[in-house]
Parts: structure tokens; C-alpha cells; sequence
């Protein structure tokens, strides 16, 4: 067993979880998946199965080299080493049990990906940040809630990983509403750094003259894209 703890890499072991997985995709014979992370390769089988093409991309040498050797027959997918964040692919479905250290890098990046839906693995408190709607919000809530219908569709208890986390997870899905610009993104994580101010106080850092007592955390998701759009040029 080849152990990525500290990646925050833990291999999903149950095939009855792969298979919800992938039937929660309700992939289609014209869908191309895209999978970020091949792990042992337990979701290979049933995306090819159920998908017109499958591309499959894992960053761990060894897991990859692995990947090769065991999927080599399967005509209708390509396996490709390197980071998968980082290919320019064309795809349908995104669907991947994520490493933990890697969840944030990578709502950042299906924020501006075109697909219409993934089905991810993550961590339940992530998860939990992703749907807050209350002053816990933080710059990825807003971002993913502007850009996805999101919803938990099932718990995954530790025990089904190997090695096995200290905390629960979660299967999501993401559906897609609308895409966003890095650079509204990176407007957005700017502005929630000063995310305890008025927006008045945040406008002075920023050289712009807003008059508004109202402070970020008071303001719906649509005001702060939009607050986020007018100083994407500074």
C-alpha cells in the first residue's frame, strides 16, 4: 500500500461508493469525464463503462506507472501524468476523489472551467464552508455558491479509506450556473481580507470612494460579486 498522508491523500477503498459516485454522474455515452487524481483507479472501470471517453490524469509517478500497467486494455481512456489542474482539456463531466490538500486549488479551478457537473470527494467541514450562508462565509463560499448549485449527496465515513483520515467526508455535486474570471476571483479573496471591515473602510484601502456603512460580512453573495466586478481594474 502506497500511504500520501502527507499529501492528504487517502485511497477510497469501497467499490459500493465508487459506483454512487459515478451513478450520481448520470453519465451519458456522449460524455467525456475528466478525472483529476487516479489514486489506485477504483472509479476507472465505472466511468469508462458508462462514458464515450475517459481522461484520467494523476501527478504521483508511482500511481500513475501503476494506472498504466492495470488500465492498458481500456480503449476509451487516456491516462496522463502531471498536474491535472495544469491541462487544457475539453470535458463534460468532472468527477474526482480529490487529496484533501488539494480542495481549495481545486473549486478555484472549476470556478473557470465550462462543464455542466462534477461529482467530488472532499472533506465535510470544506464542505460545510462551501454551502455556509451565514457570517462564516468565506471568499470560496461566495465564489461557489455564485457559480455552482451545490448540495451534499451523501457522508462517507473514515472508514472506507486507506489510510484512514480523522475526519468524515463527503460526496457533493456541482452543478453548473455560470463561469468567473481569475481576475474576479482573486477581486474577491482581495476584498475578504478585509472581510471584518465596512465597505467604505475596504474602499479606502483600495483608492475608491464608496459610501456605504454596511460591512461585508452584512452583504448578500450578488453585492459582493458585484462590489468584487468594480475594482477588478485597479
Amino acid at each position: 500500500m502506497i500511504k500520501r498522508k502527507n499529501l492528504g491523500q487517502h485511497f477510497l477503498k469501497s467499490t459500493q461508493i465508487a459506483k454512487f459516485i459515478v451513478n450520481s454522474s448520470n453519465l451519458k455515452k456522449s460524455d467525456v469525464v475528466y478525472e483529476i487524481g487516479i489514486g489506485q483507479g477504483i472509479l476507472i472501470p465505472f466511468l469508462c463503462e458508462n462514458a464515450n471517453y475517459v481522461i484520467s490524469t494523476e501527478k504521483d509517478k508511482i500511481l500513475y506507472e501503476q494506472a498504466i500497467q492495470k488500465f492498458s486494455n481500456i480503449k476509451n481512456l487516456s491516462i496522463i501524468h502531471g498536474d491535472g489542474f495544469k491541462q487544457n482539456k475539453k470535458f463534460d463531466i468532472f468527477i474526482s476523489n480529490l487529496p484533501y490538500s488539494q480542495s481549495k486549488i481545486a473549486i478555484n479551478w472549476m470556478l473557470m472551467q465550462k462543464f455542466s457537473l462534477a461529482i467530488i470527494m472532499v472533506q465535510y467541514d470544506f464542505a460545510k464552508k462551501l454551502l455556509s450562508k451565514n457570517q462564516d462565509r468565506r471568499a470560496i463560499s461566495v465564489l461557489s455558491q455564485s457559480c455552482f448549485d451545490m448540495k451534499i449527496l451523501r457522508k462517507i465515513g473514515k472508514e472506507n479509506f486507506s489510510p484512514q483520515p480523522k475526519i468524515n467526508s463527503v460526496v457533493m455535486e456541482f452543478k453548473r450556473k455560470s463561469s468567473i474570471s481569475k481576475q474576479l476571483i482573486q477581486s474577491v479573496n482581495l476584498i475578504f481580507s478585509f472581510r471584518r471591515k465596512k465597505v467604505q473602510t475596504i474602499g479606502k484601502y483600495l483608492g475608491l470612494e464608496i459610501k456605504s456603512d454596511i460591512r461585508l460580512d452584512e452583504m448578500n453573495n450578488d453585492e459582493i460579486i458585484k462590489f468584487a466586478k468594480s475594482i477588478r481594474k485597479i
